[in-house]
């Protein structure tokens, strides 16, 4: 099992790949303007992410929010290193999104039934189905899928969802061709030792497959089920700058973890992201602005954990009436 190294071996490199643009802004209400989404997205760009979810290829009347998606992706500037995926849910998605391209579909489904057909208004074996289908387009374009598995922690309205599921329908995608799976707690009710066990057996399972993580932090467990995932040798991780999102299937859930507070845990465990933290908390404190209201990140508010503050004059006024007392003794023989 890869644990995060200490002593003198090179640290471990973890990939990050925010989802605010696409996950977070499509729970909000407010339209955000074509030309500050495609600005966000270059100032993301360029803080050191792996990968950065653009937009989604839904019906505009389903999310109108992301009604913009085919110029969003037209017009942002692509830089080297940096993947650019959206979200498509069906074959007219798919044709869609190729005009821009891509370097990635992401693909969603739930492991729930119930979960499954309030979101997708489809059961899970007609969304097994299509996003087959959605697949073997995809191939023939030379574009790699990613397979995100919704509920795959539990589920709002069933409750647990048995490991075996999950799994089984990670083989279904990994054997058609997906290049990984994501594994989703959607409505944040994950917790550590259940996160590390599901990992660890789907890295056994596929060992060739990419797995990302995808947490929330509606319970306020995110920082700790990625520690647990990282300390089962996952290396990949969904976040949303500012913890900008939610799930409407669970009420007052907050959203992913939050990507600068989760970079900032993983520089201090010894991990190589890549990430210019600096660069990543000035695009957090313009992300409220663009979304009309604060976001639930902490280091953003509380600054890192070696920025410190100035000594209060109050101090030095203190160890001055201290000090005062102990000048005026002679000094004891030797």
């Amino acid at each position: 099992m890869n644990r995060v190294s200490t002593g003198g071996a090179a640290p471990q490199r973890v990939f990050l790949q925010d989802v605010a643009m696409r996950d977070g802004l499509q729970a909000e209400t407010a339209f955000v303007a074509t030309d500050d989404k495609v600005a966000f997205v270059d100032a993301l760009s360029r803080t050191g992410l792996a990968k950065i979810e653009v937009t989604s290829f839904t019906s505009p009347k389903a999310i109108p929010m992301l009604a913009d998606a085919d110029e969003v992706m037209r017009r942002i500037e692509r830089v080297p290193g940096v993947e650019y995926t959206v979200l498509v849910p069906n074959v007219r998605g798919v044709e869609r999104a190729l005009v821009t391209p891509p370097d990635e579909f992401n693909l969603v489904m739930s492991c729930s039934e119930t979960h499954n057909l309030a979101n997708l208004r489809m059961t899970r074996a007609a969304s097994v189905l299509q996003l087959l289908e959605v697949m073997r387009l995809s191939a023939q374009a030379g574009v790699p899928v990613n397979v995100s598995l919704s509920c795959s922690f539990g589920c709002p309205m069933e409750g647990e969802v048995p490991a075996e599921v999950v799994l089984d329908h990670a083989a279904t995608f990994v054997e058609a061709g997906a290049r990984g799976v994501t594994l989703c707690d959607t409505t944040g009710m994950a917790y550590p030792s259940q996160v590390a066990a599901l990992c660890d057996a789907y890295r056994r399972r596929f060992p060739r497959a990419m797995l990302t993580l995808h947490v929330h932090n509606t319970r306020g467990m995110g920082l700790a089920n990625a520690l647990a995932a990282l300390h089962a040798g996952v290396d990949r991780f969904d976040a949303s700058l500012g913890g900008l999102g939610g799930c409407p299937y669970a009420p007052g859930a907050t959203g992913n973890v939050c990507t600068e507070d989760l970079a900032h845990m993983l520089a201090l465990e010894g991990c190589r992201t890549g990430v210019d933290l600096s660069a990543l908390l000035d695009c957090a404190r313009r992300l409220g602005g663009l979304v009309g209201h604060a976001l639930p990140g902490q280091v953003v508010k509380a600054g890192r954990r070696l920025d410190l503050h100035p000594v209060p004059a109050s101090v030095a006024e203190a160890r001055d009436r201290a000090v005062a007392p102990l000048a005026g003794r002679p000094e004891q023989a030797r």
